[in-house]
């Protein structure tokens, strides 16, 4: 089994902004195949740009089906 470590504190490192079905986000290092069941959402960039994105769009931090199931839908 082959496997890999990043520094995730290294300022110059990049960073891709992942996304998956369940509405779920993830910060995955930019030079990384995408993992199954994730897709890019475009964003590319630092871990503190990413990180910005984060807090500005996953406001609600529930699997979609949670939410989904919550709210009668």
């Amino acid at each position: 089994m082959r496997t890999v470590t990043f520094d995730f504190e290294n300022d110059e490192a990049r960073f891709k902004v992942l996304i998956n079905d369940e509405e779920q986000y993830s910060i995955w290092p930019a030079d990384l195949a995408v993992p199954g069941g994730w897709t890019e959402t475009g964003v590319n960039a630092s871990k503190a740009e990413c990180d910005a994105y984060l807090e500005e769009n996953w406001t609600d931090m529930r699997p979609k089906s949670l939410r989904l199931a919550l709210d009668g839908e």
